[in-house]
């Protein structure tokens, strides 16, 4: 497999849209698309009659619903999850450790059960449309910075397998947390690209030098005129910038 294969793995391409018409229209068109989130947005709309479809395409699902509720609740879901066959599930990390921890539990013994893989379990810390002042207004007496980190240890501290958080939290939680935890980033925004209702964002090329492990890219491509070229546009980036580290400004 080749390097470009590789990185194009690591882009997700969130399906924010608003039917599943224009949702299969894109993954048909994506075809180097390993990876597609499913959102609220379309989940809601169209629900999990979609996940028979992506299967069929041969393509990976990450559905992002951001699971936040009492334990029970939040493992059924996750045990819907894993029979439906998704391949990556966020939970939101104030859930709390119990919560975590019943997630983990029942994905794994629901994909023994199921004779499939087990999803990997993804830990959201703080969204990417918060800043400090957000968070203090929501009586957090924390920064963003000290937040995720303290979600994120909780999170590998309850056996999750990664989390999301926005570019900015990528070193410190790689530092702190380890080379084996999966991190995930939203946020992404290419040079070319507008930041609309995005706070804390980055290139894809600062991202990936960061430490991140995928990307979740979504309007950059979605909205271009041609979403083929825009995410061959990406490509070219990371490859260019895995070629010449430290070519691109990393701040």
């Amino acid at each position: 497999m080749n390097k470009q294969t590789e990185l194009a793995k690591r882009i997700i391409v969130a399906l924010d849209v608003g039917d599943k018409e224009e949702a299969f229209r894109l993954v048909k068109l994506l075809e180097q698309t390993e990876i597609f989130k499913i959102g609220l947005k379309l989940f809601t709309l169209e629900g999990p009659t979609l996940f028979s479809k992506m299967k069929a395409l041969r393509k990976k699902i990450f559905l992002d619903l951001k699971l936040h509720d009492i334990p029970n609740t939040v493992a059924e879901a996750v045990k819907s999850g894993v029979r439906h066959g998704v391949q990556m599930m966020t939970l939101h990390a104030s859930g709390g450790g119990e919560m975590l921890a019943r997630a983990v539990e029942v994905a794994a013994s629901e994909a023994e059960k199921e004779k499939t893989a087990r999803p990997l379990l993804l830990a959201v810390t703080i969204l990417t449309s918060l800043k400090d002042q957000e968070l203090k207004e929501i009586g957090m007496k924390d920064n963003v910075e000290a937040q995720v980190l303290r979600l994120a240890e909780l999170a590998r501290k309850e056996g999750m397998d990664g989390v999301v958080c926005s570019p900015q939290e990528i070193e410190i939680v790689r530092r702190e947390i380890g080379q084996d935890f999966i991190i995930v980033v939203p946020g992404i925004r290419p040079s070319w690209a507008a930041a609309q209702d995005q706070k804390r964002i980055m290139t894809p090329s600062q991202a990936i030098q960061k430490g991140a492990d995928y990307l979740v890219v979504g309007r950059p491509i979605i909205e271009a005129s041609s979403p083929q070229k825009a995410f061959f546009k990406i490509l070219e980036e990371l490859n260019r910038s895995s070629n010449n580290p430290g070519s691109e400004n990393s701040s």
